[in-house]
């Protein structure tokens, strides 16, 4: 046999003889007197160090402030990687004075507990200086704490678990309008406290929104209150940066921008990136402080016509008209994957925390539910028309087929809503491939045309008017893990729903700021949903109204800790339909509104919170 196969023979036989040579080391380490001790009780070792431990955690100087440090700072490595010390390895013979496991876990607990308590004692204002005869800390305890790990481990599973509908008064809801030299706005994105919006024109502008009245013009620290008045709040953002593309760089496939109209804007939750898509065919990633451009993506093959990111993550989704949607990676800029299965446009998308996300085909009249890891998708069908009623009240309404599903947003992470062309709202769930609640003509229809438009006779049979076509629910949006819904289209006022307590069907709630702008606009106490007379009306946007066009785009956030101050709404609004101009409001106006949504006024024994008696 070769060599090669009797060489790891060879070598075992040189290390026995090698050990059995070196008898000489095992002699001189018996022969010292200090090694001998350290090897025959190696658990020796580690005790005089107990000690001086804690008397250096105590601060004492035995040991030196770098040495401690830096045994420290290894210390909170270990623990953010997930390894510690005591599990790199066993000879060290430290195990003991290392945490284990499960105190580790202990440790972690009490810290989190720690900080939810001190969370709920600011908020509920049951701090150390607080009177103790308002509060027990033993309810705290019980009911906050309990109902605050509740709510984390129900948003960790991405279930709803909120009921804001109750908590918020849309009624009272302020709304302030800001208006630029621009035309059509086709959307909007929101990133406390940044707006970004996005115009026909090829302009991106970020805005910055107003605080609170009740948080502005505060009194600067160590200076006496002013006996004057304070100044009026500011509502109206304040425009801090804005870009334009070029529609002459059109042939330019290395120009860093947008050569036709902007269709969608998206903010991550980190505020590091915007993201705009358009008809163009180009995905635009911009930096969210500066908006100067990153990088330009140019896989698709027609219309971007919808974006959103992954909740927490800066994972990218982009619906096209080229029936596929494309997953981004925003941290290393780059592509990922594409998803098929669509047979017509995919116009809007929607993701919550989860590696998923669902979307909506147009014509094709269904939503899909695609789930990246698994890498399968769920379809969902919708063009049911509302089922037909015996009663006489609702033999007037129209009944209108779907025709086209145009919005989708998601609640949670088993249950969504879509809008569609026939103003239909629709309530979904993972389990079912038809919706549970359709809800129709949620913001009315359009006057019914006059006699003399429709024929040319001179005594005309009313039996050749048309019914009225609805309103097509131009823009949805919700509160993520919560009940509330938003809707919007060019009757002049953001609709709000709430999901029942039951999760099986979508009720009314009200409108944000004051209603009634359009006659007819909202459903009649005498007439079914939507109906509208035989009077003569208009279709002109009252002057009072608040949203004076058709709403493209709604974005929201919370304001302060889990929405204790109230939800801010903006609105993209323009003159005609972002998708085309088919539908153009008469008197309408391109820009945005900005709504307050203030929470409910708690009363207790008869005064209202905030109020002290005299």
């Amino acid at each position: 046999m070769s060599s090669f196969f009797t060489l790891p023979s060879a070598k075992k036989r040189k290390r026995i003889d090698g050990s059995n040579s070196n008898s000489t080391p095992k002699k001189r380490i018996a022969s010292s007197s200090s090694t001998s001790k350290s090897t025959s009780k190696p658990s020796s070792k580690p005790a005089p160090r107990r000690p001086q431990r804690d008397e250096s955690i105590s601060g004492s100087d035995d040991e030196s402030d770098g040495g401690r440090g830096a045994r420290d700072d290894d210390m909170d490595l270990d623990l953010e990687n997930g390894v510690s010390s005591s599990e790199e390895g066993e000879g060290d013979g430290g195990s003991d004075e290392e945490e284990t496991a499960a105190e580790r876990r202990l440790r972690l607990a009490e810290r989190y507990l720690s900080n939810i308590r001190g969370e709920v004692e600011a908020s509920t204002g049951t701090g150390a200086n607080a009177d103790p005869s308002f509060f027990d800390a033993e309810e705290i305890d019980r009911d906050l704490i309990a109902e605050r790990l509740i709510e984390d481990v129900a948003e960790s599973k991405g279930r709803m678990y909120r009921n804001l509908a109750a908590e918020l008064d849309f009624d009272s809801a302020t709304h302030s309008w800001f208006r630029w030299n621009s035309e059509t706005v086709t959307s909007v994105a929101t990133c406390a406290p940044w707006a970004y919006t996005v115009t026909r024109d090829l302009g991106l502008s970020k805005w910055r929104i107003q605080d609170l009245p009740s948080q502005q013009w505060l009194p600067k620290k160590g200076k006496k209150k002013s006996k004057k008045p304070p100044p009026p709040p500011k509502r109206k953002p304040e425009q801090v940066k804005f870009v334009r593309g070029d529609k002459r760089e059109i042939k330019n496939n290395g120009y860093q921008g947008h050569v036709d109209t902007i269709l969608t804007v998206a903010a991550s939750q980190d505020g590091k990136f915007v993201v705009t898509g358009g008809k163009d065919r180009r995905i635009v990633v911009w930096d969210a402080e500066t908006l100067k451009c990153l990088r330009v993506f140019s896989q698709h093959r027609d219309s971007v016509c919808g974006l959103a990111f992954r909740r927490g993550t800066n994972q990218l989704y982009s619906a096209s008209k080229d029936r596929t949607i494309k997953i981004w990676s925003l941290d290393e800029l780059a592509y990922v994957e594409t998803l098929f299965g669509h047979q017509d446009e995919v116009v809007d998308v929607s993701a919550l925390a989860q590696e998923r996300c669902i979307s909506v085909g147009a014509r094709d009249r269904t939503a899909r539910l695609w789930k990246v890891v698994e890498e399968t998708q769920l379809v969902f069908r919708g063009g049911g028309a509302e089922k037909k009623s015996r009663s006489k009240s609702t033999s007037s309404r129209p009944s209108v087929q779907e025709g086209s599903i145009d919005r989708v947003a998601m609640i949670d992470e088993e249950m969504f809503v879509t809008g569609s062309d026939n103003g239909s709202l629709s309530l979904w769930v993972v389990h079912k491939k038809k919706p549970l609640f359709v809800l129709p003509l949620c913001h009315g229809v359009d006057p019914a045309l006059k006699v003399e438009d429709v024929s040319a006779e001179k005594t005309p049979d009313e039996k050749v008017i048309p019914q009225p076509t609805p309103r097509w629910i131009t823009a949805l949006a919700t509160i993520p893990y919560s009940d509330v819904i938003l809707t919007g289209s060019w009757d002049g006022e953001v609709r709000a729903w709430r999901v029942s307590e039951d999760k099986k069907r979508i009720e009314a709630v009200g409108t944000l700021g004051p209603s009634g702008i359009i006659p007819f606009s909202r459903p009649h106490s005498e007439l079914q949903n939507g109906d509208a007379p035989s009077s003569e009306n208009t279709d002109q946007v009252s002057l009072t109204a608040p949203v004076r066009g058709v709403i493209n785009d709604i974005s929201l956030f919370e304001r302060g800790d889990r929405g204790k101050d109230g939800v801010c709404v903006v609105v993209a609004v323009g003159k005609e339909h972002r998708m085309g101009r088919w539908k153009k409001v008469d008197g309408g106006k391109n820009g945005g509104v900005v709504f307050e949504i203030p929470l409910v006024e708690v009363k207790m024994n008869g005064v209202a919170e905030g109020e002290t008696e005299e």
